[in-house]
């Protein structure tokens, strides 16, 4: 089947981005500004504030991705917003913001606060570094999360999935609800350490004093931190704080054990090929000269669980919220799992992977309505121009990733769950299908290097979930709620499964 879409290259070959839109070009743009007067930001309009602390009073972090959308059919963009004296402008053009993300790490970067406060909390990894410090962390995890890779670990990824299966399967018998983000994140979380860093921890088959916990109340405080006005918790610490900092504590004991027990193994079982992620990254840490010091080591590996806990997990949960009300869409996809599984009860192997499009494609679609990565966050290292208005070097941008996957003029029906159209060719007879306009997965030399490893998951998740049992939301779909906490999250998914027949 013939697709136009983004879901992942099941081949060898090298992944590649699409090109920029023939005309598009941000210096032209630039130039075209000498004609007319240049804006300044101030020009741009502005929600109604308050005297000195200006629209803090309206930007409830957990509301924040919902307030800004709702600004934006209000003004337009780009609009502005404050943050005391702190002006931060909204863009909704997601053409302009490929072009961004193919000028980072040079031109661009995301918000110094972020690199800050991960710095803080010993997280400036992969994601945050910016500069020299980023590229040969890229070229690092690039490798540890190659196709290659993740072919040669799929038995112990099929293995991780099946105990999923066990829980599941244990539930649907004694009827309870299965609160389905903590399990997928469970999962995320046991993947991400056996893959990278030749550990298991089994959270999946444990009910209480998992890793996960502790992990979860990380992305909730970095939203708090990264848009606060001043940086409070350096000063006082409030009961949240003091909550957070007891999970940080735990999780970097758990990180610097496991970097223990690896170069144990190391000594142990010595070997000049890396055996996995953090085998390499002690290695190269371990050369003379490097440069390369534990903490950063430490930082990388609580960054790259921190990513792969969260984003997987809530994306194949959005998906269950569309699934759940459509029995027409379980059956088929149970058929499709059932007839590329065979008698297996999880996908049998690698290559069987290849003819599950579908089950990417409603996670493709349902993060489209339901953007897991729903803000950009960027700022100029330099003075630039972008459509008209003068950015100065340092000034703070966000771009808004909904706006544009909803507009028909770049998705034919845009409210509409449709996975099919990741996965119909792509002709006039069905209308717009602008796959630049989702950048879920960014774009640029710092698209998400994850981003094979998710598809994969998206694929056997679904596939052994649809092929074994019905799915049945256990509440009101209009009680789940948009949570932005860093990603943006389902408040709950509780769902009751039953065996299917």
């Amino acid at each position: 089947m013939a697709q136009c879409s983004i879901l992942s290259n099941w081949s060898d070959a090298p992944d590649t981005q699409a090109p920029p839109r023939e005309g598009y070009n941000m210096d032209a743009d630039a130039a075209n500004t000498h004609a007319t007067r240049m804006r300044q930001i101030a020009d741009l309009p502005c929600p109604k504030g308050l005297p000195l602390i200006g629209n803090l009073h309206q930007l409830a972090p957990a509301k924040l991705h919902l307030i800004l959308e709702r600004w934006a059919e209000e003004f337009g963009t780009p609009f502005r917003f404050q943050i005391a004296g702190m002006p931060v402008t909204v863009w909704t053009d997601t053409e302009l913001c490929q072009s961004i993300m193919r000028e980072r790490p040079h031109r661009y970067r995301r918000y110094a606060t972020l690199e800050s406060v991960l710095e803080e909390i010993g997280c400036n990894g992969l994601f945050s570094a910016e500069g020299a410090a980023w590229e040969p962390q890229r070229r690092l995890v690039m490798q540890a999360l190659s196709i290659p890779h993740i072919k040669a670990f799929y038995p112990t990824l099929a293995a991780i999935t099946e105990r999923l299966r066990v829980r599941w399967a244990r539930a649907a018998e004694q009827g309870s609800v299965v609160e389905m983000t903590e399990d997928l994140k469970r999962y995320t979380v046991d993947v991400t350490s056996a893959l990278a860093f030749g550990e298991d921890p089994h959270t999946i088959e444990k009910n209480r004093g998992v890793i996960q916990e502790h992990l979860a109340l990380i992305f909730p405080m970095l939203m708090t931190r990264i848009n606060a006005p001043f940086p409070y918790w350096r000063y006082i610490r409030l009961p949240r704080d003091r909550r957070v900092d007891r999970a940080l504590a735990e999780v970097h004991r758990y990180v610097r054990q496991m970097m223990e027990r690896a170069r144990a193994h190391m000594r142990d079982d010595p070997s000049e090929t890396p055996r996995h992620l953090l085998e390499a990254m002690l290695m190269m840490r371990d050369q003379p000269d490097s440069g390369i010091t534990d903490d950063q080591v430490a930082a990388n590996v609580l960054t790259l669980l921190l990513a792969g806990e969260d984003t997987t997990a809530n994306s194949i949960a959005w998906a269950l919220l569309y699934l759940a009300d459509d029995k027409p869409l379980q059956q088929r996809m149970a058929d499709e799992a059932r007839a590329a599984l065979g008698a297996s009860p999880i996908c049998p192997d690698y290559g069987a992977l290849k003819s599950l499009d579908l089950f990417e494609a409603v996670c493709t679609e349902a993060s489209r309505l339901k953007p897991v990565a729903a803000i950009n966050s960027f700022e100029p290292l330099e003075d630039v121009c972008l459509q008209g208005v003068s950015l100065p070097a340092g000034s703070k941008h966000f771009f808004l990733n909904r706006p544009a996957m909803l507009d028909a003029h770049n998705f034919a029906e845009p409210l509409k769950f449709d996975p099919d159209r990741w996965l119909r060719q792509r002709d006039a007879a069905h209308g717009a299908h602008e796959m630049r306009a989702y950048l879920q997965f960014g774009a640029g030399p710092r698209v998400c290097p994850g981003r094979h490893l998710a598809g994969v998951e998206m694929r056997l998740v679904l596939s052994m979930l649809m092929a074994n049992f019905t799915v049945h939301l256990a509440v009101d779909p209009d009680t789940i709620e948009e949570i932005s906490a860093f990603t943006m999250v389902p408040s709950s998914m509780p769902v009751r499964l039953a065996v299917r027949p």
